[in-house]
């Protein structure tokens, strides 16, 4: 799609949609609105863009024509109590598999760049076809609201059903609430 703004982006940042609008455009279902994670930029080159910034916490910005999501890649360490715990860090070294890893369900960490090549480290595409909820890092416990994500996706996607070793660690979580 011809897109002005990601255009004037260097030719070194790479621009992939995530998350739902893939897995959704995968399982054949309509989406809404799509996020975007753009490797090889750094927070302080991106500031130059004054963009309208959403993330509190994170750098998550709208995108100037389209109000989509555009979110810097980034990792993140769990420093505090709670999902606002967390502190991330972006920068231009951080690869798309870094930021896909944090994502809770391997079917919400594929992403598709602007060719149309899709990334799945995680094995989505495998745990799609199984119908199977799995999470993608151990750093999963780290957010209690995960759970409840869970909860809502097994309501959403008919005939899913959560990965053993998922299970587990979400009756852990409960246990050690």
């Amino acid at each position: 799609e011809d897109d002005s703004f990601f255009r004037a982006l260097p030719r070194t940042v790479n621009i992939y949609c995530v998350g739902g609008a893939v897995r959704d455009h995968l399982l054949g279902k309509n989406f809404s609105d799509r996020d975007f994670v753009l490797v090889g930029v750094d927070f302080e080159d991106f500031r130059k863009y004054r963009l309208k910034a959403v993330g509190k916490n994170f750098p998550v910005f709208l995108h100037p024509e389209t109000n989509e999501e555009l979110a810097l890649a980034r990792k993140e360490k769990k420093r505090g109590i709670g999902y606002k715990g967390f502190v991330f860090f972006t920068g231009k070294d951080i690869s798309l598999k870094d930021d896909l890893r944090r994502r809770d369900f391997t079917i919400n960490a594929i992403a598709v760049d602007e060719l149309g090549k899709l990334h799945d480290p995680f094995g989505g595409l495998e745990d799609l076809s199984e119908k199977l909820l799995k999470h993608v890092s151990p750093a999963f416990v780290e957010d209690p609201l995960r759970v409840i994500r869970l909860g809502r996706f097994l309501a959403q996607l008919d005939d899913f059903s959560v990965h053993d070793s998922t299970y587990k660690l979400c009756k852990q979580m409960v246990e050690n609430r």
